[in-house]
């Protein structure tokens, strides 16, 4: 995959490609850069440039564990599961998308920049999410003996 042309970063680009709708990667681009312009406007704490800050919203959304659906003998069970490293960041992209779309800004970029922003402080949709996945792990923890 390459690499982004304003910050030459795959992680972007990888972000970008989930982002994109109908093969538009130009408007995809568009709208991550000027949610990361917003983000820069809107920060507070002022060491930090926006592409730090939606990495470690990044990070704060990655789920450790999740829950994988099981039958064992007619009856289905969670079973809590670790994920692999390239899928804790998908599903975290996934969340930080998905979520950001819900919101009720003007544009995407607006949304996008809000998402990143709340998920950075360890709140907002996305973060919820990480935090309800592992508690249905943490839930289901009696099961994990059915592990693939």
């Amino acid at each position: 995959m390459l690499p982004d042309p304003r910050f030459n970063d795959q992680l972007v680009t990888r972000f970008v490609n989930m982002m994109m709708w109908d093969g538009k990667k130009s408007v995809a681009f568009k709208i991550f850069y000027d949610a990361i312009d917003i983000v820069d406007q809107k920060k507070t704490d002022e060491e930090k440039p926006g592409l730090e800050i939606w990495k470690e919203a990044l990070s704060n959304v990655m789920p450790h564990v999740e829950v994988r659906s099981r039958r064992v003998g007619g009856a289905t069970f969670q079973i809590p599961m670790q994920i692999r490293p390239d899928r804790k960041i998908s599903t975290a992209m996934k969340w930080l998308i998905s979520f950001a779309r819900k919101r009720n800004e003007k544009s995407m970029a607006q949304k996008l920049a809000a998402e990143v922003l709340a998920a950075s402080k360890e709140e907002g949709a996305a973060f919820k999410k990480r935090v309800d996945t592992h508690k249905m792990a943490e839930a289901n923890k009696a099961f994990s003996h059915f592990r693939f």
